[in-house]
Formats: C-alpha cells, structure tokens, sequence
C-alpha cells in the first residue's frame, strides 16, 4: 500500500485545522521530521509515492496528539532558541520567541569581552542562559530551577551545545547561589495568574503548571525575584524580568521600592510590554 506525499499533507491540514494556526506547516513539520527530510522537499516532491512504514504510522500517531493539543515542541522533543536547538520535554516551558527579548536586554549590559558573573531564575530548558552564555563565552554563567527533571534537561542542552561550562544547580530561587553576587541576574519567572482568562487550553494541558502560574495575582514570583535581588547583584548590576503584557506597571512599581533606578520596559515584535530591566545600587559595597 502507498500513499504521496502530498495526500499525506493534506491529511495532517485536515486533522489539524481546529488546532493549528498553520495546519499545513505543521504537518509539513511533522512529516518531516518522521521522514528526515526538511519542509523544501516535501514541497518539490508532492508526488512521490511511499510505501507504508513505521515512519507513516508515527506521523499519524503525531497528527492524533496533535489534535488533541498537544504542543508540537513536546512531540518533537525539541524547540530552537536563539537559534540553539534545546531539547524539551512537558518537565519544562516550552521556549518563546518573545523570551528573546530577555536575551537582547541582557547582552546589553554585558560587553562583548566580559567576565561577568550571570545567574538565570527559573532557568528551565536552560534556554536564557545557554544563548547569553553562547554571546558571551567569557561570562560565568549559572542557571538555578526547583525542579531537578529541569537542571537535568538544562544540563543535557549545554552539552548538546557544547556549552558545558554552564553550570545548572537545584533549589528555590536564590538558595544555590547563597552568599554569592552577579554582574547581571535575568528570569523569566512563572507570572500568570491562577484565574487568568487568556491562557489557551493547550497551555494548561501540557505545559508544567508551577513554570507557568505564580499564584493568584501572577505578580507573587516576581516579587520575590525583585525582593532577593539587591543581596545578590554586585553594586551596580542589572536585573532583566519577563512578564505578562500588562504587567509592567506593576513591576516598575515593585523595582522602585526595592531601591532601583534606570527602570526601563520594553516592548516585543507584537508592541507588547514584555520585558522590565532595572539597575541596582544596594548590592556590594553598602552592606545591604
């Protein structure tokens, strides 16, 4: 039995056209990546005839999850960043492009030859701190996350990479880092409200919930991230936070009193507010 190319094409838009923004991309994705071919061939061959396999079945068994919402980032087991290709799995947030910004911010204020000290909250796939420190090869850089399955899959991205200096340690926020300083800390930290509306059903379905919900106003983690900051950021260092759309205000507020200055938001592709950075002068020096 056979089948083409593109009757197999057809089939993945047709499953996946309620689930999808792009059904035929995706399927084109799914394909192959079950065929090891890339979507350019796919196109050129639509004709081809293949005989049914192993291959075909799991490209139908992909279309089925697919279907049922599940991200294809997990059904690859892959999602790139930064241009960095990182392993992921449902222990672990998906990257984002928006994510990016977080980078771009963060590079900013760290020169081209530096040395600096970096820590990355939240670190998860490790996605923050493997393309700083893939920019920045002379930073020392360390990512922390509570969840152990997270360090290990952070850990097997900076090998993969070939970034093994990275270092990854377990624990709450700041605890792996006691009693030391950075030249820049950055986080995407969970900060969707437990009620919110917005977040699509897929996204509570797959997606780890405690990378994603801070608790009941979505501002909880990033208090904490802002309130531990000063006793570990040296005497003029910057703090770069990823946060919901709208809550940059809240976040400016939150920076003031905690002594920053130089509070900046910036905005992603889409002209949302995304990203907060501030600059701190309570860290080394003073005591405080």
């Amino acid at each position: 039995m056979t089948t083409s190319i593109g009757g197999l094409l057809e089939k993945g838009r047709a499953k996946l056209a309620r689930v999808a923004e792009d059904p035929g991309h995706e399927s084109e994705i799914l394909l192959g990546a079950v065929l090891g071919r890339n979507r350019a061939y796919l196109k050129a061959h639509p004709q081809m005839q293949l005989l049914r396999s192993e291959a075909i079945d799991r490209y139908e068994s992909l279309l089925t999850r697919r279907a049922c919402g599940e991200p294809v980032a997990y059904l690859l087991g892959e999602q790139e960043f930064w241009s960095l290709p990182l392993e992921v799995e449902p222990a672990v947030l998906i990257p984002r492009p928006e994510t990016e910004l977080v980078v771009e911010r963060s590079l900013a204020h760290v020169p081209a030859n530096s040395t600096a000290a970096v820590l990355d909250l939240a670190a998860g796939s490790g996605a923050i701190a493997l393309a700083i420190a893939h920019e920045r090869p002379g930073c020392r850089v360390i990512g922390t996350d509570a969840s152990p399955a997270a360090v290990r899959l952070a850990c097997r991205n900076a090998a993969r990479n070939g970034l093994d200096r990275v270092e990854f340690r377990t624990g709450d926020w700041y605890e792996p880092v006691c009693g030391e300083r950075f030249e820049l800390i950055a986080s995407n930290p969970p900060y969707i409200a437990e009620d919110d509306p917005r977040v699509e059903d897929s996204v509570r379905r797959f997606e780890p919930h405690e990378a994603l919900f801070a608790g009941p106003t979505g501002l909880e983690a990033l208090s904490c991230v802002i309130a531990g900051a000063p006793d570990h950021l040296l005497e003029g260092g910057w703090l770069v936070l990823e946060h919901g759309d709208l809550q940059g205000p809240d976040v400016r507020s939150m920076l003031a009193a905690s002594g920053f200055d130089s509070v900046a938001t910036h905005r992603d592709l889409a002209g949302r507010e995304r990203c907060t950075e501030a600059r701190c002068w309570r860290g080394a020096g003073n005591g405080t």
